[in-house]
């Protein structure tokens, strides 16, 4: 059975940096596209950032120029470095992950548990 687990997030202040990895195992053949999503206080899940299995990358216009995301050295990881972090990108991060070369605008196949992320003045 397909499972992402995150790891990365924490209790930071603004304007510093941190970076969330996530892995995927259980899966029989590479996952194509990846990405990241959250869940900030009072509002629906938001695509963060995602990447496809050629390397396209699409961003959230909130964090396009701060967020970067990568496919890491092994099969199934993904990276999301967040740079010069603000108050605002405050939530729950969720990794997910589809067989298909991207993520469709209705969402992963395969979730993360979320990994929560905090920014504090």
């Amino acid at each position: 059975q397909v499972q992402l687990v995150e790891s990365g997030g924490g209790l930071v202040h603004t304007g510093e940096s941190l970076t969330l990895s996530c892995t995927g195992s259980g899966t029989f053949f590479k996952l194509g596209g990846m990405g990241w999503y959250r869940q900030v206080p009072g509002k629906p899940r938001e695509m963060v950032a995602t990447v496809s299995s050629r390397g396209s990358t699409n961003y959230a216009e909130s964090v396009k120029g701060r967020f970067a995301v990568s496919r890491g050295n092994v099969k199934n990881m993904v990276l999301l470095q967040m740079n010069n972090l603000e108050r605002e990108d405050t939530g729950v991060y969720y990794c997910g992950g589809t067989y298909k070369t991207t993520i469709p605008n209705s969402g992963p196949d395969y979730w993360g548990q979320g990994t929560q992320v905090t920014v504090s003045l």
